[in-house]
């Protein structure tokens, strides 16, 4: 049965359309000529594969971060937050996570908050696991703040080969963490900022699960994590 989920994953409604397009292109390259056909067919299901939905189990603990995205921690930085969204222009420690063409692209909530505002800014497609990318690539930049007053920053940012950013937030709505609440197109990156005094609970190179993995915890006074390759 376990098997079977895993096989049997939810796709998101933003895939269809792309799935529908990918199935029509089959059929006519399998008439033109078989072998376009079996090319087809590979794009088709890596088509559904990306646009895969997965049901997660997120923490429920009140204070904890949790990852708004399926991908690696590229970076984790000092970095000032988007002007767009009012948020003070002072440092925050940001943490990216890098999404490749074969991760879960659905993105969800870090924490139970509220949507104070929103921030739409297009841009350039860089490759997303480069630094400039958080500057001048497309984002989405959203601003959130807990029931104790704390704010946090999440951005969707557009890679190379993404095209499109969707975000189904908006101001005054209340979010859960693990809740969620968009999707970026074929390859991307999510940045988030912390609080000051949150110190981030990854390390760079970590794989994260989106919804499931802890990147901090705003009760602990833990130092920051290091890692290393093993």
């Amino acid at each position: 049965m376990t098997v079977l989920k895993t096989v049997l994953t939810p796709i998101h409604r933003e895939g269809w359309p792309f799935i529908a397009i990918f199935a029509v292109a089959t059929a006519l390259l399998w008439w033109l000529a078989e072998p376009l056909g079996l090319i087809g067919l590979v794009l088709t299901v890596w088509c559904i594969f990306f646009f895969r939905d997965p049901a997660r189990v997120t923490p429920s603990r009140t204070g904890l971060v949790i990852a708004p995205a399926d991908g690696v921690v590229q970076m984790i930085q000092p970095a000032i937050p988007p002007s767009e969204i009012g948020l003070d222009q002072r440092p925050l420690t940001r943490i990216s996570i890098f999404m490749n063409v074969f991760n879960v692209h659905v993105n969800r909530s870090p924490i139970d908050a509220e949507v104070i505002a929103l921030a739409y800014r297009p841009g350039k497609f860089f490759n997303a696991a480069l630094d400039k990318a958080s500057e001048y690539n497309e984002r989405q930049s959203i601003h959130l703040r807990t029931a104790d007053g704390l704010n946090f920053c999440v951005v969707q940012i557009a890679g190379l080969v993404a095209r499109r950013i969707k975000c189904d937030l908006m101001a005054g709505k209340t979010v859960r963490a693990g809740e969620r609440f968009g999707i970026i197109r074929f390859g991307s990156r999510v940045d988030v900022y912390l609080p000051d005094g949150v110190q981030p609970l990854v390390a760079v190179g970590q794989l994260t699960t989106g919804g499931e993995t802890v990147l901090a915890d705003i009760r602990s006074d833990e130092a920051a994590r290091l890692g290393e390759m093993r």
